[in-house]
C-alpha cells in the first residue's frame, strides 16, 4: 500500500484531506492488523464511531460483527444485561435467556461508546473481560468466553478521572493501549468544504432536492464558525438548510443566526459576555480563598456548569429528559448534576 493510500478515508463517510485527518487515517490502518484494545478520544460530534468503525472493517476481523453500545445511555442494571446477557428468571421480567453484546460481537470488534460513563462495578466486570476474555451472564454461574476486539471511546479525560476516583486505574491502562485522538472541527477547518458537498448530496438525495451549489456567504460563514458540536451539528445545519430552500443554492440567510454571526456564541444557553460577568463574581465572592487551597479552577467550572444547566432545564421546562439531550449527556448524570447544585427548586 502507498503512501497516498495509507493518509486517505479508510471509507466513504469519513471525509478528511486535512493533515490532522491524513495523519489519523493513517494511525486507523496501522492499528487495524493489530488486536489490541483502542481508546478514541474526542470531543462529542467527531466522528469516534466512524474511526471505530474504520478499525473494524479494515482488520481481519471485518467479516465478523461491529457490534457497538453506547454507554451512556442505560442504566447500570441493563447496561449490564446488555453487555453480557442474562438467564431466564435473573431478575423481574427476565423471561427468557439473552445474548449479549460481547457474545454478539464474538469473531468480531465490540464498540463500548461513553466508556466514561460506567458504573465502577461494571468496572471491574470489564476489567475481567478484557484480561481474561471471560465472564458470565447475569443470573448464571457459568463462564462465557469470547474472543473480540474491544474499542472504546470518551469524551472526558479518563486520567482525570482516575485522579479524582471516577474511574478505575487498572481498566484506564488497560483500555489505553492505544489511544487515538479524533480532531474537533475547528481544528480542521479545511476540510469543511469537502463535509458540506457530501452532507449536501446527501440530503439532497434524501429529500427529493435539486441543490447545484452553496453560496460563498454561507460558506464562508460555515468555515468561520467554531463548531462546539463538531461534523454532527454541521450535518444537522445542512439537512436543515435544504428543508427550508427555496431555490437550487443554499444562501447564507438558511443557517442559524449565530452561524452567521448576528447572535453571541453560546456556550448552551450562556453567552460570551454572561461568562464573563459570572467569573467576574466569583472573584468578588473571594476568589483569593479558593485559589488558596488550589480549586479556583473547579469553583470557576462549577458555577458555570451550574448556570448552564439550570438554563438549559428553564428552557425545557424542567423536563430532564430534553435538558440532558440539549447538554449531550445521560439523564442519570444530569441528575447527580441537579441534585449536587441544588437545582430542584430553581429550575421551576
Amino acid at each position: 500500500m502507498d503512501s497516498k493510500q495509507l493518509d486517505s478515508p479508510p471509507f466513504d463517510g469519513f471525509i478528511g484531506a486535512s493533515e490532522r485527518m491524513r495523519e489519523l487515517f493513517r494511525h486507523l490502518r496501522k492499528i487495524a492488523n493489530s488486536s489490541a484494545t483502542v481508546l478514541l478520544l474526542g470531543e462529542t460530534g467527531t466522528g469516534k464511531e466512524l474511526a471505530a468503525r474504520s478499525v473494524h472493517d479494515l482488520s481481519p476481523r471485518a467479516t465478523g460483527p461491529f457490534i457497538r453500545v453506547n454507554c451512556g445511555a442505560l442504566s447500570e442494571s441493563l447496561l449490564e444485561s446488555e453487555l453480557f446477557g442474562h438467564v431466564k428468571g435473573a431478575f423481574t421480567n427476565a423471561i427468557e435467556n439473552r445474548t449479549g453484546r460481547f457474545e454478539a460481537a464474538h469473531g468480531g470488534t465490540i464498540f463500548l461508546d461513553e466508556i466514561n460513563s460506567v458504573s465502577p462495578t461494571l468496572q471491574v466486570k470489564l476489567l475481567r473481560v478484557l484480561q481474561e476474555h471471560e465472564f458470565e451472564r447475569v443470573g448464571d454461574t457459568k463462564t462465557v468466553t469470547v474472543d473480540c476486539r474491544v474499542i472504546a471511546a470518551t469524551n472526558r479525560d479518563l486520567a482525570e478521572m482516575v485522579e479524582t476516583d471516577g474511574f478505575r486505574e487498572d481498566l484506564y491502562y488497560r483500555l489505553n493501549v492505544l489511544p487515538l485522538y479524533v480532531p474537533p472541527l475547528r481544528e480542521r477547518r479545511e476540510d469543511i468544504p469537502e463535509l458540506v458537498q457530501f452532507f449536501v448530496n446527501r440530503y439532497a438525495i434524501e429529500n427529493q432536492r435539486i441543490i447545484r451549489m452553496v453560496s460563498q456567504d454561507a460558506l464562508d460563514f460555515l468555515k468561520s464558525y467554531l463548531w462546539p458540536g463538531n461534523v454532527r451539528e454541521l450535518q444537522n445545519y445542512i439537512e436543515r438548510a435544504i428543508v427550508l430552500a427555496d431555490g437550487d443554492e443554499l444562501t447564507a440567510d438558511l443557517l442559524p443566526s449565530h452561524v452567521r454571526g448576528e447572535a453571541p456564541i453560546r456556550l448552551g444557553r450562556i453567552e460570551r459576555s454572561e461568562l464573563q460577568s459570572l467569573c467576574a463574581e466569583l472573584v468578588e465572592r473571594g476568589l483569593s480563598e479558593v485559589a488558596e487551597d488550589g480549586k479556583c479552577h473547579e469553583a470557576v467550572m462549577g458555577l458555570v456548569e451550574r448556570e448552564l444547566i439550570l438554563q438549559v432545564l428553564r428552557s425545557c421546562q424542567g423536563t430532564q429528559t430534553k435538558t440532558a439531550t440539549k447538554l449531550g449527556i445521560n439523564r442519570n448524570t444530569l441528575h447527580k448534576k441537579i441534585d449536587d447544585y441544588s437545582l430542584q427548586d430553581d429550575a421551576r
